[in-house]
C-alpha cells in the first residue's frame, strides 16, 4: 500500500503532494512502482496534529481520486474517519475505506462501508492523534491490541460488513512508546487467530530514530528491516512511502520464504522415493 498524503503537515512527506497535479503525480508514480494499493489522506495523523473539518479534507481529497482512479489499474483506498469523506471518495473512485478510528469516529463510518461493500481497515489506536502519545500505558501490549481488535471486528460484522471484507491493523506509532512498538511487530503472529488480513504501517516512524538516529535515510532503512520482520511475521499488507525499495525487500523476503518451502518439497520428495 502506497501513501499519498494530501495534507500541509503529515510527518514524513507534509506539503510535498499537497498540490493537486503534485499529488495525482505521486499517486501514478507510486503505482508504477509496484504499489498494489494507493492510500489517499487528507488529513494528518500525526502526534500531537490537529483535526481537520470535514469540508477542507473533501476539498484536498476528492479532486485527487477523480483524476486517478480512471488512470490506475491498481484500488484507491480512502483514509478517514469520516463517513461524508469516505462516501464522496468512494463515488469518485475510491474502492476501500482506511479508518484509523475502526469506526468508532463516525455513528454512519460502518452502515456507510456496508452498503458499499468495501474493504475497510480497523485500526488499534489509543486516544486521539493529538493525545495518544501523552504517557501511552499497557499491561499486555499484544493482547490488549489483539482484544481491541477482536472487538472491532465484531462490531463491522454486527453492522453488516462481510468478515471477508475486513483488514486489522495494530496501529505502530498510534498510542504506544517504542517498546510498545517492537513488541507488536516481534508478535505480529498473534493476530493470525483473528483469521482477517494483517496491515501494518511502520514507514519512517519515529521510533525507528529513537533506535537508530534521526536522520531520513536511517529511518528508510529502519522502515525495511520493519516491513522484513512483518512480512516474516504474519503481514498481509504493508503501508509505505517508499514503494520500489519495499517491493525489492519483500521480493527478497519472499525468495527466502519459498527457498525454504522448496527444500521442504525436494526432502519429502527424496523421502518418498
Amino acid at each position: 500500500m502506497g501513501i499519498l498524503n494530501v495534507t500541509p503537515d503529515s510527518f514524513s512527506d507534509g506539503g510535498l503532494y499537497f498540490d493537486k497535479e503534485a499529488a495525482i503525480a505521486q499517486g501514478e508514480a507510486l503505482a508504477a512502482a509496484g504499489a498494489d494499493i494507493i492510500d489517499v489522506g487528507g488529513e494528518s495523523s500525526r502526534p500531537f496534529s490537529e483535526p481537520v473539518p470535514e469540508d477542507k479534507e473533501i476539498r484536498r481529497v476528492i479532486p485527487v481520486i477523480e483524476e486517478l482512479a480512471p488512470r490506475l489499474s491498481v484500488p484507491i483506498s480512502i483514509d478517514t474517519t469520516k463517513a461524508r469523506v469516505a462516501e464522496q471518495a468512494i463515488e469518485a473512485g475510491a474502492a476501500m475505506v482506511n479508518d484509523i478510528g475502526a469506526l468508532r469516529g463516525d455513528p454512519d463510518m460502518a452502515g456507510l462501508v456496508a452498503d458499499a461493500d468495501v474493504p475497510v481497515v480497523l485500526m488499534h489506536m489509543k486516544g486521539a492523534p493529538k493525545t495518544m502519545q501523552i504517557e501511552p500505558q499497557y499491561e499486555d501490549v499484544v493482547g490488549e491490541v489483539k482484544n481491541f481488535l477482536a472487538d472491532a471486528v465484531h462490531r463491522a460484522e454486527e453492522a453488516g460488513i462481510k468478515r471477508k471484507k475486513i483488514i486489522v491493523d495494530p496501529g505502530i506509532g498510534f498510542g504506544k512508546t517504542v517498546t510498545h512498538n517492537l513488541r507488536l511487530i516481534k508478535e505480529l503472529w498473534a493476530l493470525k487467530s483473528l483469521e482477517v488480513p494483517v496491515l501494518i504501517g511502520p514507514s519512517r516512524k519515529s521510533f525507528i530514530s529513537k533506535i537508530l538516529d534521526p536522520e531520513n535515510e536511517s529511518r528508510e532503512i529502519g522502515t525495511q528491516a520493519v516491513v522484513t520482520t512483518a512480512a516474516l511475521n504474519g503481514a498481509h499488507i504493508v503501508r509505505v512511502h517508499d514503494v520500489e525499495r519495499t517491493r525489492k525487500t519483500l521480493k527478497l523476503v519472499d525468495a527466502i520464504r519459498n527457498s525454504v518451502i522448496s527444500d521442504r518439497s525436494e526432502a519429502n520428495k527424496v523421502h518418498s522415493q
